[in-house]
């Protein structure tokens, strides 16, 4: 069974993702590799910086449409709620392997110069949004929120090798093929933030400095003494939302100024 067939497994889909089916009112349709994906995108210009938003697992766009748009557009950003396959609106069934695919084409449809672009990965989303940061490298700047440096650690909590027809070796082996965490952020030169809770009983803290020890440009880890995974943002919202503004004003300043820059689009 090849790497991406691997990752497709039924059993994987099943058993790690969590998808719900509440659609946004009126869904950005982005097609990716045989999937549309029910994405949701709010502009403040044309010019402003976009903000690439990845959720978590058991959560849809429609969970954050009402409060982050209007929070970033406040940050002077435009969003792109990113939706992945079988969640909320979109067609098709999660597959990790496709997921990751479907980041690609998610870029690519905002039409958008990849130095104007901030990803934003939270939990299982943080997958998503370093595979952004391997596609599109000369993105501004990367957040991490309550997110995962070892996917294999995850699926094993999930399903055994032995139930995929394989191997630990031969499931690591697929997983670096497609997202080598590590040498993506080791090779990722652009500022990144990290917040994770100290007592995140789901996705151990660990795992944030793990990620912030890989990074090989500026990087600011965020460890907040209250809250949990489900509930960071709500606990510390005004600290929370504070260290997401000031990264971004930093990385607007650092990328355009007032010079003007020359910008590069996602290929």
């Amino acid at each position: 069974m090849h790497a991406m067939s691997l990752l497709d497994h039924p059993l994987i889909s099943q058993r790690y993702f969590f998808p719900r089916p509440e659609a946004p009112a009126r869904p950005f349709w982005i097609d990716s590799n045989g999937a549309r994906l029910a994405c949701s995108y709010h502009q403040c210009t044309a010019q402003a910086p976009t903000i690439v938003y990845f959720h978590g697992n058991g959560e849809v766009v429609a969970d954050v449409i009402d409060l982050l748009p209007r929070i970033f557009a406040g940050m002077g950003c435009n969003c792109l709620l990113a939706e992945y396959r079988g969640y909320g609106g979109s067609t098709e069934t999660p597959q990790l392997g496709r997921m990751l695919a479907d980041v690609k084409p998610t870029l690519r449809a905002l039409h958008c110069a990849e130095d104007r672009i901030i990803l934003f990965g939270r939990s299982v989303g943080s997958l998503f949004a370093i595979k952004a940061a391997e596609e599109c490298p000369r993105v501004a700047g990367l957040i991490l929120e309550s997110a995962i440096a070892d996917p294999l650690e995850r699926l094993l909590l999930r399903v055994s090798p032995a139930e995929l027809g394989t191997t630990t070796q031969k499931l690591e082996a697929a997983l670096q093929s497609r997202l080598d965490i590590a040498q993506i952020l080791r090779h990722f030169r652009q500022p990144v933030l990290i917040m994770h809770t100290r007592h995140d009983g789901l996705i151990d803290v660990s795992h944030a400095e793990r990620l912030a020890s890989w990074c090989a440009g500026p990087v600011r880890l965020q460890i907040f003494p209250r809250g949990h995974h489900n509930d960071i943002m709500a606990v510390n919202g005004r600290e929370y939302f504070r260290l997401v503004a000031e990264f971004i004003a930093s990385q607007i300043a650092m990328a355009w100024g007032s010079h003007g820059a020359r910008f590069r689009r996602c290929e």
